[in-house]
């Protein structure tokens, strides 16, 4: 059970309602972060609006997904690790790359200089080394790319808190923080 409410259609005044079915209407639900989220309508605007813009931005869905998946299995929040794996799925990730992506890599050369770059930010507090923006350059990441990264980084840590702050119940396939994708 989530130390936080969860607001439900049931239990939502005005305007979290609104904020409620409009996820619903455009994901066919609404998951259990966005309904803690929900608690808070300028908290919930605000998490909406920068994730709408940053899916917007030159990463594709499935480094997005990856870089999640790595941050997940980082900062060790059980609910992020199970929602990623399944959006990660349909982004494409297979059982072998969501593996690689837990372990802070990813098969695809690129992907994994990304995915090591969020991890350093988040093991860093952001202090990384120049090298290590270097060597994300080097892989053909442009500073627009390199700021997108940082934003999904903040965004999936915000996240991440969230729900392990929360103990939300898990609405997605669960996965292990300990098992294998």
């Amino acid at each position: 059970m989530s130390r936080i409410n969860v607001v439900t259609l049931e239990t939502a005044n005005a305007e979290q309602k609104a904020l409620l079915e409009a996820i619903q209407s455009q994901l066919g639900m609404v998951p259990n972060f966005l309904k803690v989220f929900a608690n808070s309508p300028v908290a919930l605007r605000a998490f909406l609006g920068l994730h709408g813009v940053a899916n917007e931005g030159s990463l594709d869905a499935a480094t997005r997904e990856r870089i999640a998946l790595a941050l997940a299995q980082q900062n060790a929040c059980e609910y992020c690790l199970s929602a990623h794996t399944a959006i990660g799925r349909k982004a494409g990730l297979t059982g072998d790359e969501i593996s690689a992506n837990r372990a802070g890599t990813s098969q695809d050369a690129k992907a994994a200089i990304a995915v090591k770059f969020a991890r350093s930010l988040v093991e860093h507090s952001g202090d990384v080394t120049s090298a290590e923006i270097a060597e994300a350059r080097a892989a053909g990441y442009s500073d627009a790319d390199l700021v997108e990264i940082i934003t999904h980084v903040g965004m999936n840590v915000l996240t991440n808190i969230l729900g392990k702050a929360s103990r939300l119940e898990i609405d997605f396939p669960k996965v292990a923080l300990n098992a294998v994708a």
